[in-house]
């Protein structure tokens, strides 16, 4: 069902680019902007992991350095039937992590100081397995062609921003403007709502990895009160890079609305529960 639902997200998507591409740009422009857009997103594809380890400061350990969270990662990439990935640790207090890479064979997952401090072994390990799910699904891929339609959508109205778009086109030049302006939200809500499916989505099968619904769950519960607490410097100076983490690391964005990239934590973690067949507190 979430394949689904991302599939009618991006065709949706898809289908807002091409008729904002026409009404702002005509064919020219909307040719322009997919090309500039595509071109732009082809190596953020092929250089983002390392661009944003290396925002984060992130080192790469082994067997050797961190033993315990290392295992953890071997252990569930076997059981999830992937490549072992590259392993990084983030000084940062704010208890997070995320997983990158282009494909499970060029994969790295990082963790904060914070939540290996802060979470038991088996919280770690529902985690991990959350960020190895987004691994399996090939999340990164999915993101990166929403980005690109969204950047290509972004570009069009910034053409017809300083090209005046479209003379012919039906809307009149009111209503050219507010497109202009409204096309770029839209994009960007649909993005959104496309990232948060992918998170319900690597929650269960993260689940699925570790065996143990309510590991991940009390995990989350303790990743959402110290992103609260905890503030994420890094994070805060580049917001784009914020769905990334498996909480957000922005402070004010558990709510579950239009313009978070993560559902809501306690959504999160009633659906957990439900797989696990606890009755929760929001059940």
């Amino acid at each position: 069902m979430s394949y689904f639902r991302t599939a009618l997200l991006l065709a949706a998507l898809t289908a807002l680019f091409l008729v904002i591409g026409f009404l702002l740009g005509g064919e020219a422009g909307m040719l322009i902007a997919l090309v500039f857009a595509c071109g732009t997103n082809l190596f953020a594809y092929w250089n983002s992991d390392r661009m944003v380890l290396s925002m984060y400061g992130a080192r790469e350990v082994d067997a050797r350095t961190a033993p315990a969270y290392y295992g953890i990662v071997s252990q569930l990439a076997d059981r999830a039937g992937l490549p072992m990935p590259k392993v990084y640790i983030i000084e940062n207090d704010q208890p997070n992590a995320f997983a990158t890479g282009r494909n499970p064979e060029n994969a790295a997952v990082a963790a904060t100081t914070g939540l290996l401090r802060d979470l038991s072994h088996e919280e770690i390990a529902g985690v991990m397995a959350h960020e190895l799910s987004h691994v399996r699904n090939r999340d990164t891929l999915i993101m990166t062609v929403t980005a690109t339609i969204a950047g290509a959508i972004s570009m069009l109205a910034t053409f017809a921003l300083f090209f005046g778009g479209n003379r012919n086109n039906p809307l009149g030049l009111i209503g050219t403007i507010l497109l202009m302006v409204l096309a770029p939200v839209a994009a960007a809500l649909v993005q959104m709502a496309i990232s948060r499916t992918r998170e319900y989505s690597a929650d269960a099968g993260g689940a699925e990895i570790c065996g143990h619904p309510l590991w991940l769950a009390s995990a989350l519960e303790k990743l959402e009160a110290g992103s609260r607490r905890i503030d994420n410097r890094v994070a805060e100076s580049n917001p784009a890079t914020a769905h990334m983490f498996i909480v957000n690391p922005l402070h004010g964005g558990a709510v579950d609305g239009l313009f978070s990239t993560h559902p809501a934590t306690a959504n999160r973690v009633r659906r957990l529960r439900e797989m696990a067949g606890v009755a929760g507190p929001w059940g």
